[in-house]
């Protein structure tokens, strides 16, 4: 038989292709067919692709071939193409799956116990022995922590230079960001990467706590970190949780390879990480515009109340319900 004859032959089969991605193109993807509907396109997605070979080898005419190589690219980006995004997805996963999955995660009560842990360890050894946070962070960092919060909020700079809020937000997203990715990323190493990081920041940060508690700017300093500080720690015990989640995919691989694993483990993390960076950006746009502002220590304190409470319920009821989208 010749080739042109056998291409004849499998005009069916092209059309049955082009209907079957028209159908799954309404529906936007390729999850929402049926299992009947993903063989038969993996069937077909196969033959267009030899009769494409065919069709250029022997030279039948532009029409066919171009017809033929549009429709393999299409069956192509149906069944390998990464989907879109939609705002509707990215909800579900950062209100549905995050909370979910954080919930049921011995790694989030780990990485909360470690940092917390640290923090409060710390806190009381720098506010109770002198010369412990000189120790810790350095004579430099408390001189300049302790100049730096030597005015109220909201005070007249006594360089004359006025305050840019919106410059300083994009600092501490910046500066947030690289912690939380630090967090995330050294969890490769086994999980031990992340949990240094943790103790790190947890120690680092407790420390400085402590000994501002005892300065003689220790109420410049808490009128400062108090509206933020629930996003913002709570953003860097998510990121090592989901450190934490890495480093357990190259430990426990559950029968794959340690590349396989590591995957299902980083897929898995993807919402948590989602979580940690929106609190990030959160803390980071409350620093820089509320926490610097002159408002009054009680109006932060209710904001840092308010986003503690939110970040209750987010852990508590989110994800309560799954959503089921229509086909």
């Amino acid at each position: 038989m010749r080739v042109a004859d056998r291409l004849a032959q499998r005009e069916a089969s092209w059309r049955e292709l082009d209907t079957l991605l028209d159908g799954l193109n309404r529906r936007r993807q390729l999850p929402s067919a049926r299992a009947a509907e993903v063989v038969r396109l993996g069937e077909l997605y196969r033959a267009a692709c030899t009769d494409l070979m065919l069709a250029e080898t022997h030279d039948l005419p532009r029409e066919t071939v171009a017809y033929l190589h549009a429709l393999v690219g299409r069956a192509h980006n149906a069944v390998y193409r990464a989907q879109g995004f939609r705002f509707v997805d990215w909800a579900n996963a950062l209100f549905g799956t995050a909370p979910r999955q954080l919930r049921a995660d011995p790694a989030l009560r780990i990485a909360a116990l470690v940092f917390f842990g640290s923090f409060l360890v710390c806190a009381l050894l720098g506010a109770g022995r002198p010369g412990f946070a000189t120790a810790v962070v350095g004579e430099s960092m408390i001189e300049m922590m302790e100049q730096s919060y030597a005015e109220p909020m909201g005070a007249d700079r006594k360089d004359g230079l006025s305050r840019n809020d919106t410059m300083m937000a994009g600092f501490y997203i910046q500066h947030n960001t690289t912690i939380g990715l630090q967090c995330f990323a050294y969890g490769l190493l086994f999980g031990l990467g992340s949990l240094y990081e943790l103790v790190s920041n947890g120690a680092i940060l407790g420390t400085i706590f402590g000994h501002m508690a005892t300065s003689p700017s220790a109420s410049n300093f808490y009128t400062f970190v108090t509206a933020h500080a629930p996003f913002e720690l709570m953003a860097i015990v998510f990121s090592g949780a989901a450190g934490l989640r890495l480093g357990y995919g190259l430990i426990d691989t559950q029968g794959q390879t340690r590349l396989g694993s590591l995957q299902r483990e980083a897929r898995r993390a993807l919402p948590t990480v989602g979580a940690s960076v929106v609190l990030f950006l959160l803390a980071a746009f409350l620093e820089g515009y509320v926490s610097a502002s002159a408002l009054p220590y009680s109006a932060k304190a209710s904001i840092a109340l308010v986003c503690a409470g939110l970040l209750v319920a987010y852990l508590a009821l989110g994800g309560r319900r799954r959503v089921v989208e229509p086909d």
